[in-house]
């Protein structure tokens, strides 16, 4: 079982999007190499749609990672997105280390 099991990578996208499947490739890797869980949301269903605009997202592909929204409607290098999710995952370790002093 990983540590960061729960916390989720989320792609958005369409059919439609050129480079998509770029950003499905990217985020895939980046989540396996941190030990993320990873998720496509095809905005082209229903759910995908809801979802999407819970995040105000209209454009793809867009990048999710617990609940903050990293990038919207455009792609982003692998470099970056690594380099931007292990900023939220030490601050997001910090929160919950900080939490668990406080119980």
């Amino acid at each position: 079982m990983c540590a960061h099991e729960a916390l989720e990578l989320k792609v958005f996208t369409l059919p439609s999007c050129s480079v998509c499947p770029v950003a499905k490739q990217i985020v895939f890797e980046v989540a396996q190499k941190l030990g993320l869980g990873y998720r496509e949301v095809s905005m082209s269903t229903k759910e995908g749609l809801e979802e999407g605009l819970a995040y105000q997202i209209m454009s793809t592909p867009s990048i999710v990672f617990n609940d903050e929204v990293i990038v919207r409607g455009h792609l982003m290098s692998k470099e970056r997105l690594e380099e931007e999710v292990r900023k939220r995952l030490e601050k997001w370790r910090t929160r919950v280390s900080y939490e668990n002093k406080q119980r």
